[in-house]
């Protein structure tokens, strides 16, 4: 039976997935001749592990419709869009502005993919 949270994680892994290959679509075309190397990189970083967590929160709404609405589960998906918020949105800002505080934020994101990846983890050890 699907339920309000699979379906909830179902929407945001779809939209993440969709936006990551649009931006993927939008850095290689139209950034690639207005970007030096090293910001297109930076970039595509983002691009990247948005896709990678786009495909962790589908795995979690697979979870969840599999086993169940647990709490580590919900939470590991939180985590996930988080992370992309965070991290990707902040090397997309740092690209397209060139302002490097943008950058301070990433590690940020990168913490709460990790922490997203221990829940799973947990999840699979504990259930």
């Amino acid at each position: 039976m699907i339920t309000a949270m699979d379906r909830t994680f179902l929407l945001v892994g779809a939209v993440l997935g969709f936006l990551g290959v649009a931006l993927g679509a939008f850095g290689a075309h139209a950034l690639r001749n207005r970007f030096s190397p090293e910001m297109l990189a930076v970039f595509e970083t983002g691009v990247r592990y948005q896709m990678y967590h786009a495909f962790a929160v589908l795995i979690v709404a697979a979870a969840i419709g599999h086993i169940g609405n647990a709490r580590l589960l919900g939470i590991a998906g939180w985590l996930f869009f988080a992370g992309i918020l965070l991290f990707s949105g902040s090397l997309y800002a740092l690209a397209l502005t060139g302002v490097g505080i943008f950058g301070a934020v990433t590690p940020i994101g990168g913490l709460l993919f990790l922490v997203g990846w221990a829940c799973l983890a947990v999840f699979a050890v504990a259930g």
